[in-house]
């Protein structure tokens, strides 16, 4: 069983989580820039399998698009274009930054580490990795 690969993205960086090879645990993995997430991917594919990508959908509270939205559907659309093979879930990304940045105080880390935006990306991925897992019952 391959890995479940999930992101957070942003115009300017993309915030990276994956699942254990059993599927039960989701991690941050990594935030890479924007142009650089399909060589990021690329390489990480080379040493690990990868099931399936997990895409987290910007939408406003009333479940409408945002202005991000169509930035993520280029995103996802490239990915499809890049990985023909691998399958695409979208997956609502509402809270996602807040849940991270509150998940980083619980947690202790500094606040200096939490002004990084790289690990609110990173840790945002893994909130949206988790949430899917807990809608999918894995």
């Amino acid at each position: 069983m391959g890995r479940i690969m999930a992101f957070d993205y942003g115009s300017k960086r993309v915030g990276i989580a994956v699942t254990d090879t059993m599927q039960i645990i989701a991690s941050a993995l990594d935030t890479v820039h924007s142009k650089d997430v399909v060589d990021f991917v690329k390489k990480y594919m080379a040493g690990e399998q990868v099931d399936m990508f997990v895409i987290g959908m910007p939408v406003n509270l009333k479940g409408e698009a945002t202005n991000n939205t169509p930035l993520a559907q280029a995103f996802v659309n490239r990915m499809k274009k890049q990985f023909p093979d691998i399958p695409i879930h979208l997956h609502d990304e509402r809270f996602t930054s807040k849940i991270a940045m509150q998940a980083m105080i619980s947690g202790g880390m500094k606040k200096k580490d939490r002004r990084q935006k790289g690990n609110v990306d990173k840790i945002s991925a893994a909130v949206i990795l988790q949430s899917f897992m807990q809608s999918r019952g894995l």
